[in-house]
């Protein structure tokens, strides 16, 4: 299949209950029976359909699937999945497993209650045969469910729960087709996607990166993150309540610069934070997704460079380095997507050459209040920025927070910010490491000048030659 069927969600469940191959256990918890709902709507449910359930009571879901710390989470999600399945196949086995695909499908959502202003998320996943008789794969979904009455939120997740059982089964091998069709019958206001994992013996060569990126590209999520081990995460599960120090870059390649501009961060930032934060602080290496286009003529050009993309993943990852990938190129929205999730400290480590940027109009042109807004936005939570030095190479001038030249008539701006602790200056650690940038460093990998290897940490070597 290579393009995406034009189909309803009626006609998603519909095709799937005429499906005779396809036979399962529907388990919800939060919200209603929705997603079983469109396969009751549909002709044919007993062809899909062995049993749905809805352990609302804790006490009854606990006496289930076992205790929960929390029971809207992966872990809940995973259990209620293992023990449908696993009882799906002790019942039936015997009597259907040579001709059926066997699947349970479950979710648990916190959707809006009454007098309820938290946020309204959930997990869904389907474990499920890729033919008859197979080990069982996993696909999982951490979604946000941003309608602000409970039906909508209700009818949303009846859709998406459904989307998510059809591409299971028919674009599972299309990872675009996949991650698009989810949205299929909703619009980007009402649902976000900001996790989506595979797992299993038969998918074992998708890399779950690669889905992340795809959530970023196909518009379902502003930013994906995954951890230095590789694990994909669903941001509020890593971020919850943490200091963050922030490293906006392309990253092509990794350079040592990049690593003394976190280092000479964490010292500065860490001053400000107690002794348990200090040892809760992570570091995010940002790669904005108009740093992975191509530009360079191969292949299409304003295309995502997959390839580009997992080679500085890798070596970031290798550095023991966070990843977060994002649509946010403002500061002030990625300082927003950062607050959704924290409310400690957050560190914005920027050059002198992003610095000016910021003071530029261009980038707060769709703003009613233009670049006030633009910085009020920026500094509205618990945000500072921690300006690394610059080198003038025809000068010698050596740049930083302190000497900064803003525009004349923002100078009074600039200055209040510094005054008032928004914007610290940090050290160099070696001004050596001003001499060159990382444009300078790709033209000598392509000349073949191995002064190159002595300003790339030996861990991203690797991934610098491609």
């Amino acid at each position: 299949m290579s393009k995406r069927d034009n189909l309803s969600t009626y006609d998603k469940a519909l095709r799937i209950n005429l499906d005779e191959g396809k036979y399962g256990t529907f388990a919800e918890i939060g919200a209603g029976q929705e997603v079983a709902n469109w396969f009751f709507r549909a002709s044919g449910t007993a062809g899909t359909m062995a049993k749905t359930i809805s352990a609302y009571d804790m006490t009854m879901s606990d006496a289930i699937y076992g205790k929960a710390n929390r029971y809207v989470s992966r872990d809940r999600v995973s259990a209620m999945l293992k023990y449908e399945y696993d009882l799906l196949i002790e019942r039936l086995g015997k009597k259907r497993g040579a001709s059926s695909t066997f699947f349970s499908f479950s979710n648990t959502v916190r959707a809006r209650g009454y007098k309820d202003t938290g946020e309204c998320h959930g997990w869904l996943g389907i474990r499920l045969q890729l033919k008859p008789g197979g080990e069982p794969c996993q696909i999982l979904i951490h979604v946000r469910l941003l309608d602000q009455e409970n039906f909508e939120q209700m009818e949303a997740l009846g859709i998406i729960g459904t989307n998510l059982i059809y591409a299971a089964f028919y674009y599972r091998d299309h990872l675009a087709l996949f991650v698009e069709s989810l949205m299929d019958g909703l619009s980007h206001d009402r649902v976000e996607v900001d996790m989506l994992k595979f797992s299993g013996e038969g998918f074992k060569m998708v890399d779950n990166r690669l889905c992340h990126l795809q959530l970023v590209t196909s518009g379902l999520t502003d930013a994906a993150m995954f951890l230095s081990n590789g694990e994909v995460v669903q941001p509020a599960e890593a971020l919850y309540k943490k200091p963050l120090i922030l490293l906006r870059g392309s990253f092509d390649p990794v350079t040592n610069l990049h690593l003394d501009m976190l280092q000479q961060t964490r010292g500065e930032f860490q001053d400000h934070l107690s002794d348990e934060q200090k040892g809760e602080t992570i570091e995010l290496c940002e790669i904005s997704m108009n740093n992975l286009l191509r530009h360079d003529g191969s292949g299409d050009p304003g295309k995502v460079d997959h390839l580009a993309f997992l080679e500085r993943a890798d070596a970031l990852q290798a550095l023991g380095k966070t990843v977060l990938v994002s649509r946010c190129p403002e500061f002030h929205r990625i300082a927003s997507y950062l607050s959704r999730y924290t409310n400690s400290p957050i560190g914005i480590v920027l050059s002198i050459g992003l610095l000016n940027e910021l003071f530029k109009e261009k980038w707060s042109e769709s703003l009613s209040g233009g670049i006030l807004e633009s910085f009020g936005r920026l500094f509205k939570h618990e945000l500072s920025l921690y300006v690394y030095p610059w080198k003038n190479r025809l000068s010698g001038e050596l740049v930083t927070a302190d000497n900064f030249q803003t525009p004349e008539n923002l100078d009074h701006l600039y200055q209040y910010f510094r005054k008032n602790g928004m914007i610290h200056p940090i050290p160099c650690g070696d001004e050596s490491l001003l001499q060159f940038t990382g444009r300078d460093v790709q033209r000598m990998i392509a000349a073949k000048d191995e002064t190159w290897r002595s300003l790339v940490p030996e861990q991203a070597h690797r991934s610098a030659l491609h």
